[in-house]
């Protein structure tokens, strides 16, 4: 999401500085980046990307770098400043970027400038039409989204470059004192916001239509129906879905599609990048008058809107009717705007069979909120519903004094090794600096993590049970941390490796200065025990961690929190000579060739469905899957709409994937259906996403990874297609007897009987995942 993706790092310790209150009499030089090899601006506050650049240098005031992708951003962090009183009236900065690009500049706000108060929201304006010179950009401080408090400005983000691959700079970046801006007052290039917002006006609703209020109230009988809230970014970009349950896409042909706080911002690569979202031959006669949502866009931005509907619901032969926002009476000031028509300006328009809305020729980025039919003649708005996080328990625990001897696991003194003598370090993607015996960690993907290690074998830890981790560190504490299980070998040669691990929320562990866990809230084997791992990062704020140890009791009046359920997280078999294969979903085209030969080889396998996609009549994934199951195939969960759980920015987008994905398997295969075994996308694991499975699934269950990966995902499109075939035997080799595989491509289909004739010539038995895990409750052995 995007408020997770873009945000600027040290943004939480902005509450430990005096904010800048006084009345401004000279601009407020931000950076210059003269201190750019000390990793800090001009206010020395760090600034940076966070390792999310190609690469990145500073010189002659300015940084230059090369976006790697749409995730990529540069901030800078400063102590909160109460930028309205305090006189300052915009943000101003050089910038050069390639012809015609644009950019999203990120301005954080927090509630206030108290020292106590935690936290910041972020709002976001748009800077296009770059020229592909250096040039100065002025941008008042006033119309950004979301309501921003200019009161208490906190970091600025760059982010969200129509280009990469390609190099751009930006430099000399300042607050501007007073009404007008020091230097140059006009951008060379962008079109940016308005200096003052114009305020919204009933208005009636003429043949074409701008609106800046409307009411949101609904007829009696009629409410909106929602086109796309915008709710996630994998159903929008991985699924391609709208809440309609519709196909909903830009094919490719935009820059960036990034979904955040229920709006979608679209950063066209080119005059021929397109966006549409379809209806499913929509009857809208007499209920729907029109179609309405909020845009956001820098003056001057235009952009063509087409609907489409059939001739018979069914049929290929498709009309359509376009309006250019010129001929809507659209206009963008760069302030968020509800928008609306009704459905008699498109010329021609059969309102009974609706196919879709398609945008076109968009001449910079927009930002989209929630898309709605509006009932009657009357347009109103849809409005998102309020989403409360449920209660997590708060069940307390003793802490009494363990016997265990103290121990240092890690000082960070040294970039390879800890006060161990043993390995210590982060997997690609991970930033990390160290200094003055502190670790800054930064991630942007919950996927990657660090280790530290108590041994390179197995580490009997048994006789700490009593004792508890201790973690000293400021900043975020917004990530997992789990300890970790060898295999039964203690062979890290041997799969799988490691064999398990618990993870646990620091949050809930922790002060603002301390974490305490205690060893025994981990639930591993003690006597297989290799070291602990920082994982599961879901912000891109740092964390600053100076010790790791091992310490024999807690501070006093220390409130120690229970341990709540996290569930199995299985990597292999636990059966003797079992063999799982467990089977992701794939594309619908090659579902019924994949059914064909499990069906002729006579192996049992356990199908992981994504539940939106379960739900779409077109794929026919519901009758195959149905099929599978009634001839002793195993359904399991894998998400609703594929993302990586915990990454996720709260608790009720969790909840929502995973009670959705419930509610589509019980939907398709009944209501007594067992949903204890869940597949994360991507294999992101978590504490969050664990102890809500198990909240929401209830009893013990399970997780489950792989030993034997294919690698379709590296070789399947490559040139080396059978490169998959090479990865199975290295796993094979390797003792792993767990598969993770999808049927997304047409080499990876063409070898599963290879597969399955390999497995077979192990001497295992193959078998379904909740059979090889010796579920008591899984169907018995033919």
């Amino acid at each position: 999401m995007m408020d997770r993706r873009l945000v600027a790092g040290l943004a939480t310790l902005w509450t430990a500085s005096t904010a800048v209150a006084q009345t401004c009499t000279s601009n407020l030089l931000i950076d210059n980046f003269v201190k750019w090899t000390a990793g800090t601006n001009n206010l020395d506050w760090q600034n940076g990307d966070d390792g999310s650049m190609t690469s990145i240098a500073a010189s002659a005031g300015q940084v230059v770098f090369v976006p790697k992708d749409g995730n990529s951003y540069f901030y800078e962090s400063f102590p909160c400043v109460k930028a309205s009183s305090s006189g300052y009236s915009a943000i101003q900065f050089s910038v050069q970027g390639p012809a015609g690009s644009s950019l999203a500049l990120e301005l954080q706000t927090a509630a206030n400038c108290n020292p106590e108060t935690e936290g910041w929201k972020s709002s976001y304006n748009i800077v296009s039409g770059l020229t592909g010179s250096r040039q100065t950009v002025t941008v008042p401080l006033i119309g950004f989204d979301n309501e921003p408090n200019y009161d208490a400005v906190v970091g600025l983000v760059w982010a969200v470059f129509s280009q990469t691959g390609t190099q751009w700079s930006i430099g000399n970046i300042t607050l501007v004192c007073g009404g007008t801006p020091a230097g140059p007052t006009q951008p060379t290039g962008p079109i940016l916001p308005t200096t003052t917002a114009q305020q919204p006006t009933r208005v009636t609703i003429p043949p074409t239509s701008r609106v800046s209020s409307v009411p949101t109230q609904q007829p009696t009988g009629c409410q909106n129906l929602l086109i796309d809230d915008w709710e996630s970014q994998s159903r929008l970009t991985f699924l391609n879905y709208n809440a309609l349950g519709q196909s909903a896409s830009d094919d490719g042909t935009m820059a960036s599609v990034v979904v955040s706080g229920h709006k979608v911002m679209l950063t066209p690569a080119n005059t021929e990048s397109y966006f549409y979202s379809q209806f499913g031959c929509l009857n809208a006669q007499n209920k729907y008058g029109g179609i309405s949502f909020r845009i956001r866009a820098a003056r001057g931005t235009s952009f063509a809107v087409t609907l489409a509907w059939f001739d018979q619901c069914g049929s290929s032969n498709i009309k359509t009717t376009t309006r250019t926002t010129a001929q809507l009476n659209w206009s963008f000031d760069g302030s968020e705007r509800l928008y609306w028509f009704p459905l008699t300006v498109f010329t021609g328009v059969d309102a009974t069979k609706l196919d879709l809305i398609y945008f076109s020729q968009l001449s910079g980025a927009v930002i989209f909120g929630p898309m709605s039919f509006y009932c009657g003649n009357s347009a109103s708005e849809y409005v998102v519903p309020s989403v409360v996080s449920p209660p997590i328990p708060r069940q307390t625990v003793t802490t009494p004094v363990s016997n265990a001897k103290t121990f240092v696991i890690d000082a960070f003194t040294n970039r390879d090794t800890n006060a161990l003598g043993e390995w210590h370090g982060s997997d690609s993607g991970m930033s990390v600096t160290f200094g003055n015996n502190v670790a800054t960690f930064r991630s942007n993907d919950s996927d990657v993590s660090w280790n530290t290690q108590l041994t390179n074998k197995c580490a009997d830890m048994r006789g700490y049970a009593g004792a508890y981790l201790h973690i000293a560190y400021t900043g975020s504490n917004k990530f997992s941390v789990a300890m970790q299980q060898h295999n039964d070998k203690c062979n890290d040669k041997i799969a799988p490796y490691p064999e398990t691990w618990d993870s646990l929320e620091a949050a809930r562990y922790a002060s603002a200065s301390d974490i305490y866990i205690p060893i025994n809230h981990f639930n591993i084997n003690l006597t297989r025990a290799i070291g602990f791992n920082l994982r599961g990062f879901y912000t891109s704020e740092p964390t600053h961690i100076s010790r790791i140890e091992i310490v024999d009791k807690v501070p006093s009046g220390w409130i120690m929190p229970s341990k709540l359920p996290s569930g199995k997280l299985v990597f292999a078999c636990t059966r003797p000579n079992s063999f799982a294969l467990a089977i992701d979903d794939g594309n619908p085209q090659y579902a019924q060739k994949v059914m064909d030969i499990i069906s002729r080889e006579n192996v049992p396998v356990t199908f992981f469905t994504v539940g939106m996609p379960l739900l779409d009549t077109r794929n026919n994934f519901a009758k195959l899957y149905k099929d599978m199951a009634a001839k002793g195939h195993q359904i399991a969960m894998h998400s609703y709409t594929h993302p990586k759980m915990e990454g996720l920015a709260d608790i009720a987008s969790i909840d929502w994937e995973i009670n959705n994905d419930i509610g589509a398997i019980k939907q398709v295969f009944g209501p007594n259906t067992p949903t204890k075994y869940f597949r994360p996308p991507f294999g992101t694991e978590g504490a969050r996403m664990r102890q809500r499975l198990a909240a929401n699934m209830g009893g013990n269950p399970y997780l489950v990874g792989w030993s034997v990966d294919v690698e379709d995902w590296l070789w399947a499109e490559s040139s080396t297609p059978q490169k998959q075939l090479d990865a199975f035997k290295r796993d094979l080799a390797k003792g792993g007897n767990l598969v993770v595989m999808h049927y997304l491509y047409q080499s990876t289909v063409d070898l599963l009987p290879e597969f399955i004739k390999l497995a077979k010539g192990t001497g295992k038995r193959l078998m379904r995942v909740d059979q090889c895990m010796e579920d008591p409750n899984a169907p018995p052995l033919n």
